[in-house]
């Protein structure tokens, strides 16, 4: 039966339907999903791939029958990334000291996502401790060399910091799984990788079990190969009924020029072209001004990530019962750029200034939390009142997927690659990311990303449902 299976073509919702209409198994499904992670291991999507127990979990699902009719996603093979943990297997950050600790229990978004049927095959691949956008992990890989690598060409990223999740997606080895989002890492290895993400309001997901970087930022969440499964994910997640797509022509969008800087060419053209798009089927599209959106958005990013992510992660420690201190965990880093942060800032507690010297992080955190945040996330309401925007729109990434080696994951590509979905991340605002097109030079994806209000959630996943029927999915990755 796995043989009828056309991996490239399915989707969660699809998978679930099948499944459920008795025309395929989650066997079937499940051993299907698991050879084609071996066969893509150059990808080095996965830290863990859980044969034994998938297999075991998709016979027990088909075991069980009528009993396990109307779980949402009953048997549809799914991936978690490996700073989430799941029960009985390893929960290592992508980092070497906790490559041991193998928690007892799911954390909560893993939990929901097994309590609807889902059947998690492993644990994805990331970049270390989840500190950059590139995925390029010097301490874990199944092919010859390391860095995640893109689905749609093994020479390129695969982004970061859910990498595996969003590479696993994108080479159509599974529909759908979780990442975690602290400036940008659900949305962009979906960007990247030809897949569609949901950046939850900051608090809408449950943050227990997840080694943290920063309270105030980081949030689970879901990665699928269309929007419509991003909802079906929200849906098991959040709770809440179906979304039904919006009527495109209630929707207004802004956009605005700054976050059209440093595009490259195919990025540029695809861009435009979805605006077109967008226009000629009803949306009302607008230019609008955010007066010093970047100045407030640098006040805010790295002095909170980086003084919070002491704390935070001296906390998780703690929970993990590994007795791990987190110098001992620093110790272990085996990624040069994020060996250099946690030695160099996050330990110490500083932050790096202008002349290149290091100052104490503390006064700046502070008034990053209680001056700059609430600006910031005060531009994003009164432009989105203003104006009466149900979303501001932008490419999720400037630039097509970099060649994957030590050098991707430098500074500059790190602010390259955030420099769109940083400023939401700061605010706590949703954000989702559709796929618009293959590069015409690259034939590489292309992604565009909506940011809405605050507990826009469901309303954002409406538009972007609407808004993927004109777009539809991007081709399979070539074999």
């Amino acid at each position: 039966m796995a043989g009828a299976i056309d991996l490239d073509q399915l989707t969660a919702v699809q998978a679930a339907a099948e499944i459920r209409a008795g025309r395929i198994t989650s066997r079937a499904l499940t051993a299907a999903a698991l050879a084609r992670a071996k066969e893509l291991a150059h990808l080095n999507a996965f830290i863990t791939l859980d044969e034994v127990g998938a297999m075991a979990a998709a016979e027990a699902f088909d075991a069980a029958g009528g009993a396990q009719a109307g779980k949402p996603l009953g048997g549809v093979p799914i991936v978690i990334k490996d700073n989430i943990e799941v029960a009985g297997l390893p929960s290592t950050a992508g980092t070497p000291a906790l490559k041991a600790y193998v928690p007892r229990a799911d954390a909560p978004v893993a939990a929901k996502l097994r309590e609807a049927g889902a059947i998690i095959i492993g644990k994805t691949n990331m970049h270390e401790l989840a500190f950059g956008i590139s995925g390029y992990n010097g301490a874990f890989k199944t092919g010859s060399e390391f860095g995640v690598r893109n689905a749609y060409d093994a020479r390129k990223i695969a982004g970061g910091s859910s990498s595996g999740t969003g590479a696993a997606i994108g080479a159509r080895i599974v529909t759908a799984g979780l990442g975690t989002d602290t400036g940008g890492s659900v949305r962009v290895p979906c960007a990247v990788n030809g897949c569609a993400s949901l950046r939850p309001t900051v608090g809408r997901y449950p943050q227990a079990g997840i080694a943290p970087i920063s309270h105030t930022r980081d949030t689970a969440g879901p990665m699928a190969a269309t929007i419509a499964d991003v909802a079906l994910l929200d849906q098991v997640v959040a709770g809440g009924g179906a979304i039904v797509p919006l009527k495109l022509a209630e929707v207004r969008i802004g956009v605005v020029q700054s976050m059209l800087a440093n595009l490259d060419a195919d990025t540029d053209a695809a861009f435009r072209a979805a605006l077109d798009t967008l226009k000629a089927n009803g949306v009302t599209v607008i230019d609008v001004v955010m007066d010093g959106l970047a100045e407030i958005n640098g006040q805010i990013g790295f002095p909170v990530a980086l003084y919070e992510a002491y704390d935070d992660m001296v906390a998780y420690l703690a929970h993990t019962g590994t007795s791990l201190t987190i110098e001992a965990l620093a110790q272990e880093i085996a990624s040069p750029d994020v060996k250099g942060t946690y030695d160099g800032l996050v330990i110490p507690r500083k932050l790096p200034a202008p002349d290149g010297s290091v100052v104490d992080a503390k006064p700046i955190y502070d008034a990053a939390i209680t001056t700059a945040r609430p600006a910031l996330q005060a531009l994003y309401r009164d432009t989105f009142a203003s104006h009466r925007l149900d979303a501001l729109a932008f490419p999720t990434v400037p630039v097509v997927a970099i060649d994957s080696d030590p050098e991707s994951s430098s500074l500059a590509n790190f602010g390259l690659f955030i420099q769109n979905t940083d400023p939401g991340s700061n605010a706590g605002i949703p954000g989702i990311q559709l796929p618009i097109a293959l590069g015409a030079s690259s034939g590489l994806p292309i992604g565009l990303e909506l940011d809405g209000p605050a507990g826009s959630d469901r309303k954002l996943l409406a538009i972007g449902m609407a808004m993927e029927t004109l777009f539809g999915r991007l081709p399979p990755p070539r074999r």
